[in-house]
């Protein structure tokens, strides 16, 4: 462990290896999955239920996922079945083997409505070319016109391509709910932001906090904006959510996060998580002083370099952002002649 004087402690300051688990509390393991990204692993979660386990999010489907799944199985997990999956949100890394889980052993699966919903129409939705709809919204975020000229015509990214199909059915849970798992009960508390109905339980037994990628240690979740939804405010959604999940944080509350390190310090962290957004939106209002399309706003916003690999996720949370300061009523957003981008200005 760390010093007592740092804001956020860790207990345990190497992850599992792969294939592997770390015993976290009594009958909970903390499992490590890799990813084919920058953020390049996601953390999950097994819960002993005597003789089976739940296990919370999945990590992506793949040839490397899959092997490693079957490790577990016969490690880790003592040979004993899956017989409850749950999900805390709808992304990929976090769902991609739920169903590969379900069609092995019948397991049980549980989420919030919308995360389900999502899940599924996402893994059945596959295109191959950008929608209309995706190229007139990088069009209105001033996409790079290098970026844009090589993405209209490429084939984006499918949930199917890195999720197993999820079956019809599963069990919802929804604010306020409680359900029992690993030998205790946990609360459900929902947040927004990140995604829609994000599901963090609450152990009543102990100091245990699974927070999937609401709260997590070191970095802050992508708030985007996406052309299902060009309006939407998740980042007035995570402030919300951010101040409602305060309330519950206890000092010696162990967080178990999607990624990186599990950590205590909780009420530290969500005044960070908090700040790091309103320090960002200073540093925005200052920046619109002269009209900006939003694929000019990535330096207020950021803290390190925008290349081509993280672009589109830059470009989504700078929308967030100024859509926030838009529907707060405090800048105006016109349309270019030029190119029909969206002009976002700082009222004077």
């Amino acid at each position: 462990m760390d010093g007592a004087a740092e804001p956020l402690r860790y207990p345990w300051r190497e992850s599992p290896d792969e294939g592997e688990a770390i015993t976290v509390a009594p009958g909970v393991l903390w499992i490590r999955l890799p990813l084919p990204m920058a953020l390049d692993h996601v953390n999950v979660y097994a819960l002993d239920e005597g003789d089976s386990w739940t296990v919370v999010d999945t990590g992506i489907q793949s040839a490397r996922s899959t092997a490693l799944w079957e490790k577990l199985l016969t490690g880790p997990l003592q040979g004993r079945p899956v017989s409850r999956v749950i999900l805390t949100h709808h992304h990929p890394d976090h769902i991609g083997m739920a169903g590969w889980l379900m069609e092995r052993f019948g397991a049980e699966l549980v989420a919030t409505r919308t995360a389900w919903l999502l899940a599924r129409m996402l893994i059945l939705d596959v295109e191959q070319r950008p929608s209309d709809q995706a190229l007139a919204y990088w069009r209105r975020a001033g996409m790079d016109p290098a970026i844009y000229e090589a993405r209209k015509s490429a084939r984006p990214f499918n949930f199917a391509d890195s999720c197993h199909p999820i079956p019809v059915g599963y069990t919802r849970v929804k604010q306020g709910d409680t359900l029992r798992a690993g030998g205790r009960a946990w609360d459900v508390h929902i947040g927004h932001g990140h995604a829609p109905e994000h599901l963090t339980l609450w152990s009543r037994d102990d100091n245990l906090v699974i927070a999937g990628d609401q709260i997590i240690a070191s970095i802050s979740p992508n708030l985007g904006v996406y052309p299902t939804e060009p309006d939407a405010d998740p980042v007035g959604e995570w402030l919300e959510s951010c101040g409602r999940l305060a309330a519950l944080a206890h000092e010696d509350h162990l967080v178990l996060s999607g990624h990186k390190l599990p950590f205590t310090g909780l009420p530290v962290r969500m005044r960070q998580l908090i700040e790091n957004h309103h320090g960002a939106l200073d540093r925005l209002r200052l920046h619109l002083a002269s009209p900006k399309t939003a694929a000019e706003c990535f330096a207020p916003l950021f803290k390190r370099r925008i290349d081509e690999g993280t672009y589109g996720l830059a470009l989504v949370e700078s929308v967030a952002h100024l859509n926030h300061l838009y529907h707060a009523g405090e800048v105006t957003r016109s349309t270019r002649a030029a190119d029909g981008a969206w002009l976002w200005q700082a009222k004077g």
